[in-house]
């Protein structure tokens, strides 16, 4: 193996963070490696899938402002590369309205000043078909929010992070890290150097910390994503507008459950708790608890009337989570 001092940063890991990571530093002038364990594209992380939510509507005021300056990114993004990215939706809130959750999202967006519809139970069916508003539930729409198309958004960012002269080596796990002014990086199939690393490697972020003494309070949890077949097609389809949606309690539960519209496959929508249990990354699909579905089965047959009370699909995904997070913010599905 040789070594190769030709870079000013190393980026391990190449999901969501890890390649926007890079791309910035490119931007920068900085000689960037962007290292990947598997072969690009994989599903065994956490930044695989076609959409995820990105969204203004959350309970604490910094997430809100974080997200005006991300908004101009992705349309920065979209400009320059002459590919679609995002598709406003709108996002719907449901919960208990006298609850903590609900009364804080909706007086961090109205502080922010954010463009929302308060609906009511008279107009609620007018403007969300195919929804049960439960008894007491409030309801809003975040009208900035919508669908980023995750996939396409990773083949982008990776491919304009070449083009600004970025190198991605794919199918090289790192092996070893050895800190100091010249940080060294071993690799299945290389030893690389530079000033710098960055470690974005999600599941194996503590794998890799070792090597430097370091270790740091993470859970990885296993998700279950959850598609369910529509009783008459297109009743809630991106197409016709039908919105993403948060359920931050209800019921069933007070963790989030969290929908986009159907298109993804045809015909079946995105519905999903937002936490799972404990996993290896390495060993995920030993880990096969379902107790999530079973709920989620539960919350559709009484609120998504038009669903199938039992999903067609189920694929996973992966959460890393600290001691005092429930899992990551929601525009990452």
């Amino acid at each position: 193996m040789s070594a190769s001092t030709d870079f000013d940063c190393i980026v391990i890991g190449a999901g969501v963070q890890g390649s926007f990571t890079a791309y910035q530093l490119a931007k920068k002038n900085q000689r960037t490696l962007l290292l990947e364990q598997f072969v690009l594209p994989h599903s065994r992380g956490s930044s695989h899938g076609q959409t995820r939510i990105i969204r203004k509507a959350y309970e604490e005021d910094f997430y809100t402002h974080m997200m005006g300056e991300c908004y101009e990114l992705w349309a920065q993004l979209e400009k320059e590369a002459g590919v679609k990215l995002y598709r406003q939706t709108g996002l719907l809130v449901t919960a208990p309205e006298k609850g903590r959750s609900f009364q804080l999202i909706k007086n961090t967006l109205q502080r922010n000043k954010v463009p929302i519809v308060i609906l009511t139970p008279d107009n609620f069916s007018q403007h969300i078909p195919n929804v049960h508003l439960s008894e007491g539930d409030g309801a809003l729409v975040d009208v900035t929010a919508g669908v980023l198309y995750a996939d396409r958004a990773l083949r982008t960012v990776q491919s304009q992070f070449q083009k600004l002269g970025g190198v991605i080596r794919d199918q090289e796990k790192v092996t070893d890290v050895k800190p100091g002014a010249v940080v060294t990086v071993t690799t299945s199939a290389g030893v690389y150097q530079a000033r710098s690393i960055v470690i974005t490697a999600g599941p194996w972020a503590n794998t890799l910390l070792g090597h430097t003494g370091l270790h740091l309070p993470l859970e990885v949890q296993k998700i279950n994503v959850c598609y369910w077949k529509e009783k008459v097609p297109g009743s809630y389809d991106l197409k016709r507008r039908f919105p993403c949606f948060v359920v931050p309690e209800c019921q069933e539960t007070d963790v989030h459950i969290y929908g986009l519209p159907s298109n993804e496959y045809p015909g079946l929508m995105k519905v999903c708790l937002h936490i799972g249990k404990k996993t290896d990354p390495d060993q995920r699909d030993q880990q096969s608890d379902r107790s999530d579905i079973a709920l989620l089965k539960r919350y559709i047959s009484r609120c998504l009337p038009g669903l199938e009370p039992e999903p067609a699909v189920v694929e996973s995904c992966l959460y890393t989570v600290t001691a005092s997070s429930s899992g990551p913010s929601l525009e990452n599905f």
